[in-house]
C-alpha cells in the first residue's frame, strides 16, 4: 500500500499540471481569438456585415430573375410550357434510368 500512496501524489500532481496546460492553452487561444477580430477590424473586414451585403445582393439578384421568368411565361406561354414539359420529360428519363 505504500506504492499506491505514492504514485497519489504523482498523479495527482499530474492532474494538476495538466489542468495548468489546458487552462494557459485556452488563456492563450482567447488571446488569439481576440487579436484576429481585432486584426479583422482594422483591416475594415466586418464579416457579418459583408455576409448580410451578399445575401440581400443575392436575394435581390434572385427576385430579378423570378420577375423576368414571370414576365417571360406571360409573354410566351407555348414556349414556356414546351420548355417545362421537354425538362420535365429530360429529367424523368434520367432519374428512370437508375
Amino acid at each position: 500500500m505504500a506504492t499506491t500512496n505514492n504514485k497519489s501524489p504523482t498523479r495527482d500532481e499530474e492532474v494538476e499540471a495538466g489542468k495548468e496546460a489546458v487552462l494557459a492553452a485556452y488563456s492563450n487561444l482567447l488571446e488569439a481569438t481576440e487579436h484576429f477580430k481585432h486584426a479583422a477590424r482594422v483591416a475594415g473586414l466586418d464579416l457579418k456585415t459583408e455576409a448580410a451585403e451578399q445575401l440581400l445582393k443575392g436575394r435581390e439578384k434572385a427576385s430579378a430573375v423570378g420577375h423576368q421568368a414571370s414576365e417571360y411565361v406571360h409573354e410566351k406561354p407555348l414556349v414556356s410550357l414546351s420548355i417545362a414539359f421537354f425538362a420535365g420529360f429530360l429529367i424523368a428519363q434520367l432519374l428512370g434510368r437508375r
